[in-house]
């Protein structure tokens, strides 16, 4: 389907939002400052679900993120057990706060697939320092590209931040899928400035 200008209906029980994908060719000459307020990383290598699912919740419910939470256990165990797949948690005294994905599964690229922390790190510095960590982690492998997608409903921030961060806009989406609030993957109660239709 070509969309044309003007407005487009959204059926009721679906959000639109717009994607907009950005891409480094090169790691940045400087990484941006990040404070170390004693975060650590933790590869995750044997994949405990319930934990996985939790951090999810805490870091995208805000930002309706469904395609983890909805994914089927097997499914997501394979995902996060791929050698080509590199999952991270931010952990800080109060327990699990961030979540880095990085895949690798496509030759010579990464995919930022994954990112974020939960609410109460928003402008701590916490993210610049997980981010960081995945820039200096995607490229000390052989890649030609490290790319991701952020959207509208992201926070609001999240564009210029990765553009700060030495990423680049290449493309641009409309994307329609069920609201994960309607079919229960996330509470009704999650995303309260996204109306549900």
């Amino acid at each position: 389907m070509r969309l044309t200008d003007g407005y487009h209906s959204v059926p009721a029980g679906k959000i639109a939002d717009v994607q907009t994908f950005l891409q480094m060719r090169e790691p940045p000459t400087v990484l941006r400052p990040a404070p170390d307020n004693g975060w650590t990383l933790e590869r995750v290598q044997r994949p405990d679900l319930t934990r996985y699912r939790a951090l999810l919740h805490r870091v995208g419910d805000d930002y309706l993120w469904a395609v983890r939470v909805r994914t089927p256990d097997a499914e997501l165990e394979r995902f996060l057990r791929d050698p080509s797949v590199e999952a991270y948690l931010l952990v800080t005294g109060g327990g699990d706060e961030g979540i880095l994905e990085l895949d690798f599964r496509v030759a010579r690229e990464c995919e930022l697939s994954l990112f974020g922390v939960v609410r109460t790190l928003v402008a701590s510095g916490a993210g610049r320092w997980l981010l960081n960590k995945g820039i200096e982690i995607a490229w000390a492998h052989p890649i030609d590209r490290f790319w991701l997608h952020t959207c509208n409903l992201d926070h609001p921030n999240a564009l210029a931040f990765y553009q700060r961060s030495g990423f680049s806009p290449f493309k641009r989406e409309v994307e329609i899928y069920d609201d994960p609030r309607v079919t229960g993957v996330v509470s009704k109660d999650a995303a309260p400035h996204v109306p549900i239709l």
